[in-house]
């Protein structure tokens, strides 16, 4: 069940590394899953009083319990979330252009604030005019103006307005509350821009803070007229809007008699239009053009409506336009640019302070002096001097560490230094390890720590000359002076009892009860495991690793297995007296592969057959990591803690666990996962296993798993210069104290994050420095240590800060710091916790870096324009906002994995990547561009992958070619695809290669297997599909992108009021 592994030795300084095996990822639900009938959604964070909250017959929505959850009327395969059906039509990112704006129960009404977004590039597929001069104000939607020296003219584009309203909960209810609030005469705030400038080259992060901005009607300007136009002939209320591609009809809702009452919250009134205004009714998405039918679940204007406190006046025919998302900032467009912009150029270290690329560039690192991005990313590289400043920003200090992290083929593995006998060099008082940071003084007879500023003598052997700069005329011969990331190897002191570590041994803890036989499981294990034992992890240019294995089964009691060489069969021992384990022998159970081969052959050969007639459905499940414990701790004799849970045992005893689920039903995965995130382990899990459908996905966790490169018995403890210091850590790991991060085993894929605070202020001049040191045992049992450096720049100005952050650290921590908080607090609560500090960040910045402007604007920094859209994404992740078909073992599952997640891996986990495949060249070798997450993005003539680590979909448009069709799937026409697909047929043409080749490729660039599921248009998959369109509204409640930048600018209004 422990797979540990460690990093090959390191070539000789300079020379380049071989490459690593790509890395793969699994879905965490398992099956495709069917949908559920339709239910009543609970409001934005809570249920809304007056909407139907029990579920309407035939529905059963089980609260999270621990029991499985029972089947919905529509059965979803086992293990899938099956997420929910809009009714009998489409439900997409915005209300219909024909009813009243009455929020559609899954999402809640925002507050009252108006927002016109802009983003910093000119709006996809809509009309321009010329750029405007600074001095003027172009354009008007509805009254919304946009200004700004180098941004376009962006088509209008604007909400219908209600009074403001005193500010709820930041993310309850908001009673009585118009959608977006209301201005005078129906009129939109005016968009205008801030410093930004927009449509040309992205600034460069030396620049004075940059901002996106959006204004309210207090800053004047001339208007231009609003474009107008009227239906098309023949098309009314009821008709599908042209501009919608996939429009799924729908019966119109029932209208209500004049003077009828609607149940539940009252919406805002239909929104006014002058008269001197007309203009395209609202659309879904933002476009002009026809108006789209009504839709299930919204109100529809009706004689009688409340103005809720707004002007009375004549009822108007035709609403004003909605927010385009177009114009509001887009992650496709940030990334972009950010490849564009630094995707060519090397990022080199040398100098403090460096923002790096975003982790969605691919770009090459030249070390010199300071860590890689692979290694560390901050929230800011640039901190405040004082923790009044930090107080009053509210930006997050934290650091993510990859102490492991594996680099592409083009860069070199971190060097090896062996200072023999003395060991490495350090501080004598704070106890740092020598770095490129430190000052050597008196000709170099002594240094000064970096960290504590300590003098201390340098031993006579270490003794250098300085060159007439004051540095060391060897420094760029030695890694510890001249670069930010090397290894040290470790002298017997960092041994545990002062005697070095055997090599390290796997133990393979096989479930042979009654369900893991029958389904295939067993068999499908000992046929992979005779292969894969000649791929253990092994030092650089061994012939053999040194890893040994040995091997247990169990149900309800465990079996031990002598696979010793000079044996012609197997030999079993059961213990079963589980309550007081025990290792039953000790010769010939850890054994050494490439001498037991036959033996170990012979045994992975019988074990499926003797156990073929078992009826043992019962298992166990903490002897046997109790077990695995003991047996090494008897063979490897560590010293013994005197820990009180199994969990801490292993620690103490460097025992790692990965854990290989396999659940039919509800199993507790949160119990169960708690010794794998103890031990730095993993937690797999396959839910309702068919050998058929998911060992591919299996095999490929399973050898991943077993090859992958592991430090284990592992300290980190991190070091920071006076000013600051760590206080929080996240991860998979175990403390015993408040400054030792201990991880009984470390692989490439792990994280861990850092949280510093101030105590005591910092110096502009010399910065903050970082000193994570990790010291651990190699796979062919070598003590090493691992040190990585970073230093940054503090500032005493604001602005700076908000200039050198990076929000997808920012995302990264956020979400790692909600999800350890739901064990604790309510889910309401942190959710609240999140919006208000982001609210904070960005009332911070536009109180105290933006210009002058009016208080209906809402100014982003550039750096963090995309914080509301990614915040969004974790507020309606499964964590923090299940649907009632999320089970308590998923969550769980996905809470776990988010903990120890790098920050590439959280930024396509929240917001997915979302390919189409059949508008790029086919003979294109290059991935096509990706599209914003949303389902006016999907045109049911194309076909598109979507991607987040855990799960791959291919959704297939109802329109689209045959031709695609026959080369893709091999059948002649839409409705012949085989939902819930799992495997593309394997064709001889262009368009299939292209395809499987893409999924191929997206499958390496991640840690877990992800399996294909293939998705047809309106199919009651498509349900589970949308659940990732997240810039769209969820139907768990979660809000759409364009609502959620609404509710951002009201709260932070609030604040600056």
């Amino acid at each position: 069940m422990n797979v540990n592994q460690s990093a090959p030795p390191v070539p000789p300084f300079g020379q380049p590394q071989p490459v690593y095996p790509g890395y793969h990822q699994s879905s965490y639900g398992g099956q495709p899953g069917s949908t559920a009938p339709p239910t009543s959604y609970g409001a934005y964070n809570g249920p809304v009083p007056g909407y139907q909250q029990t579920p309407p017959p035939g529905v059963s929505r089980a609260p999270p319990s621990s029991e499985a959850p029972p089947a919905s009327t529509a059965q979803a395969p086992c293990g899938q979330a099956a997420y929910g059906q809009f009714g009998q039509g489409d439900v997409q990112n915005g209300p219909s252009s024909t009813v009243q704006m009455q929020r559609f129960p899954g999402s809640q009404p925002f507050g009252s604030v108006p927002l016109a977004p802009v983003v910093s590039q000119p709006a996809v597929l809509q009309p321009f005019g010329p750029p405007p001069t600074s001095a003027q104000v172009t354009g008007q939607l509805a009254g919304m103006q946009i200004s700004g020296a180098v941004a376009p003219a962006l088509p209008p584009v604007g909400l219908g307005y209600g009074p403001p309203t005193s500010l709820a909960s930041a993310s309850g209810s908001f009673p009585n509350s118009g959608l977006y609030g209301s201005y005078p005469q129906g009129q939109a705030p005016p968009l205008s821009q801030g410093q930004g400038h927009f449509g040309a080259q992205p600034p460069q992060r030396s620049a004075p803070p940059q901002a996106s901005s959006f204004t309210s009607p207090a800053s004047g300007g001339p208007r231009m007229p609003s474009m107008t136009g009227p239906l098309l002939p023949g098309q009314g209320f009821g008709g599908p809007s042209v501009s919608q591609p996939n429009h799924v009809s729908s019966p119109p809702p029932q209208a209500l008699p004049p003077g009828s009452q609607m149940t539940g919250p009252p919406g805002p009134p239909p929104p006014m239009h002058s008269s001197q205004q007309p203009g395209y009714q609202l659309q879904q998405n933002g476009s002009f053009g026809p108006a789209r039918g009504p839709q299930p679940n919204y109100g529809s204007p009706y004689p009688g409506a409340s103005t809720f406190g707004s002007q009375p006046g004549p009822p108007q025919p035709l609403p004003p336009k909605r927010l385009d998302p177009d114009a509001i900032p887009s992650p496709i467009q940030v990334i972009e640019d950010d490849r564009n912009n630094r995707g060519s150029e090397p990022f080199v270290t040398g100098v403090r302070g460096q923002v790096p690329p975003l982790v969605t560039t691919n770009f090459l690192v030249k070390d010199q002096g300071n860590a890689s991005p692979r290694y560390i990313r901050c929230t800011s590289y640039n901190i405040p001097c004082t923790s009044d400043m930090a107080k009053q920003a509210q930006v997050p200090l934290a650091a993510v560490i990859k102490p492991l992290a594996r680099l592409p083929p083009e860069e070199a593995s971190p060097y090896v230094v062996d200072h023999g006998e003395s060991g490495p060099l350090r501080c004598n008082r704070c106890k740092a390890y020598m770095c490129p940071f430190m000052q050597f003084i008196e000709g170099g007879r002594r240094f000064q720590c970096c960290f504590c500023s300590c003098i201390n003598d340098v031993p006579p052997q270490y003794f250098q000359h300085l060159d007439h700069t004051g540095k060391r005329v060897d420094a760029y011969d030695r890694p510890e002076l001249s670069l930010g990331s090397y290894e040290f190897l470790a002298t017997v002191d960092y041994c545990k009892n002062n005697k070095f570590p055997s090599p390290p041994a796997f133990i393979f803890m096989i479930d042979v009860s009654y369900n893991a036989i029958r389904s295939g499981l067993v068999r499908l294990l000992c046929e992979e495991l005779k292969s894969l034992l000649d791929f253990l992890p092994r030092e650089g240019g061994a012939e053999e690793s040194a890893i040994r294995v040995g091997f247990v089964t169990y149900n309800k009691v465990l079996h031990f297995y002598n696979v010793k060489s000079s044996l012609a069969q197997p030999q079993m021992m059961v213990v079963s007296d589980v309550a007081d384990m025990f290792v039953p022998l000790l010769d010939g159970f850890l054994v050494n592969v490439s001498e037991s081969r036959a033996v170990i052959t012979s045994l992975l050969d019988q074990i499926p057959e003797m156990f073929a007639d078992t009826r043992e459905t019962e298992t166990v499940f903490a002897p046997v990591i109790q077990a695995g414990m003991e047996a090494l701790k008897t063979l490897f004799q560590p010293q013994t803690g005197a820990y009180q849970t199994l969990a801490k045992e292993c620690v103490a005893q460097g025992c790692c666990v990965d854990l290989f689920l396999f659940p039919n039903q509800y199993v507790d995965v949160a119990t169960l996962s708690v010794v794998p995130q103890l031990t730095g382990g993993s937690v797999y899990k396959y839910a309702c296993f068919q050998v058929e459908n998911d060992q591919e996905r299996f095999l490929s966790d399973l050898r991943r798993d077993v090859q992958k490169v592991v430090g284990f018995d592992a300290v980190m403890r991190v070091r920071t210069s006076t000013g600051i210091r760590a206080v929080d850590f996240f991860g998979a790991f175990y403390m015993s104290n408040t400054t030792d991060v201990e991880l009984a085993g470390l692989d490439g894929d792990k994280t861990v994050t850092v949280e510093f605070k101030h105590d005591d202020r910092l110096n502009e001049e010399s910065g903050a420095l970082l000193q994570c040191a990790l010291l651990y045992t190699s796979c062919a049992g070598q003590r090493r240590l691992r040190i990585h450096n970073l230093a940054l720049n503090c500032c005493t100005q604001l602005a700076d800060l908000y200039r050198n952050c990076e929000t997808d650290t920012l995302i990264n921590y956020m979400a790692k710091f909600a999800y350890r908080g739901v064990l604790n607090s309510p889910v309401k609560t942190v959710r609240d916790t999140l919006i208000t500090q982001c609210a904070q960040i960005l009332a911070c910045y536009r109180k105290n870096c933006a210009s002058p402007s009016s208080a209906g604007q809402l100014i982003l920094p550039e750096c963090m324009k995309l914080l509301p859209v990614y915040l969004n994404c974790v507020l309606k992740s499964d964590v923090l906002q299940p649907g009632a078909e999320v089970t308590t073992d998923d969550r769980a599952y996905v809470r776990q994995l988010v903990t120890s997640m790098d920050v590439a891996e959280t930024n396509v986990f929240f917001y997915p990547r979302l390919l189409p495949l059949t508008k790029s060249p086919i003979e294109s070798a290059t991935e096509p561009p990706a599209v914003r997450a949303s389902e006016e993005r999907l045109s049911n003539g194309d076909i598109y992958l979507l991607e987040n680590g855990l799960n791959l979909f291919l959704w297939v448009g109802a329109s689209v070619q045959q031709g695609v069709v026959q080369s893709l799937f091999s059948v002649s026409s839409f409705s012949q695809i085989t939902s819930g697909l799992s495997v593309l047929p394997v064709l001889d043409n262009p368009l299939s290669k292209k395809v499987r080749g893409l999924i191929d490729s997206l499958r390496a660039q991640r840690s877990r297997y992800m399996k294909l599921i293939v998705v047809k248009q309106e199919d009651k998959l498509e349900m589970l599909f949308k659940h990732f369109l997240v810039e769209d509204k969820s139907l768990s409640g979660g809000a759409s992108y364009v609502d959620f930048l609404c509710h951002m600018h009201k709260e932070i209004r609030q604040l600056l009021s």
